[in-house]
């Protein structure tokens, strides 16, 4: 496989160790393996999406590994998909990926088979709602019917590292050059608002009247990681809940929402309150969304 991941432009864990410095082609180890000590991925924050003009160095169509032949896709947007993710550590940490950067198994990075790279996705665990957001920037796995490759700290985050593999939901994050965000073709808050919030929520009903907002907390392609997170966050909060499912052009989503709030301010002081029980990836919205 060729390794994955990078420090450049994420915000990791500031106490995590440094990457050694590339020291061949060749892996010193023979297998993969976790890092000594319980490293604590707590502290970590997910890959920041921003621009990054296309690039040659590991984009290559087709190509072929072990015999196989692969290719990358003209384009990300509007990319998900469902499959295993695998996770991979010390034995790459320090050597080059594919696109010419540098491991870091303690960085939220990952491995793709045909996404374009360097490039963003929101990785969901199906089996118990965690989602995180990672960088894109190397090729695999190549074993089995695997989807993607998580660096070790982003594989400790959805909580499966003991596991070793994990059904999960790969939406891929595209980012214009005037910073606006898609997530698997729909809009996508980012960049550097600290609450990010749909605009839209702010524009009054036909009615004059506002209207109602919600707090998503995850969406999916399937109802039962849905239900699965609805059920966590009622067993957390009080508050009205929902499964929505909405047809898009990228298929069925079934969103999972906390509310209606009358007003912005309600709506965001649940969702801090959301956050500090631990739901990320939390986003405000109205009920035509």
């Amino acid at each position: 496989m060729w390794v994955a991941a990078s420090a450049l432009i994420l915000s990791g864990c500031a106490s995590s160790p440094a990457p050694e410095k590339d020291h061949s082609s060749r892996y010193t180890l023979s297998q993969d393996r976790a890092p000594n000590g319980n490293f604590d991925a707590s502290g970590l924050v997910d890959a920041k999406p921003r621009y990054e003009a296309p690039r040659s160095a590991g984009n290559k169509s087709p190509y072929t590994v072990w015999g196989k032949q692969y290719s990358v896709i003209g384009s990300n947007d509007g990319y998900v998909q469902r499959g295993i993710a695998s996770w991979y550590g010390e034995k790459f940490h320090g050597h080059k990926t594919s696109n010419g950067e540098v491991f870091d198994m303690y960085t939220m990075t990952a491995a793709h088979k045909s996404l374009r790279i360097p490039s963003y996705a929101r990785v969901t665990n199906l089996d118990n709602g965690r989602s995180v957001v990672v960088r894109v920037n190397d090729r695999g796995p190549f074993h089995g019917d695997r989807l993607i490759d998580l660096s070790y700290a982003a594989a400790k985050k959805l909580g499966y590292q003991s596991k070793g593999t994990a059904r999960v939901e790969v939406a891929a994050i595209t980012v214009a050059k005037d910073g606006t965000m898609t997530l698997a073709g729909q809009p996508f808050p980012g960049g550097d608002d600290p609450v990010p919030v749909e605009r839209v929520a702010e524009q009054p009903a036909p009615d004059g009247s506002r209207s109602a907002m919600f707090v998503q907390l995850g969406s999916f392609s399937s109802r039962s990681p849905a239900e699965s997170l609805l059920g966590k966050a009622r067993d957390a909060i009080a508050d009205p809940m929902r499964v929505r499912e909405v047809d898009t052009a990228s298929g069925r989503f079934h969103r999972v929402q906390v509310g209606p709030f009358s007003n912005p301010d309600d709506a965001r002081k649940a969702q801090t309150r959301l956050e500090n029980l631990g739901f990320g990836q939390t986003i405000l919205l109205t009920d035509s969304h």
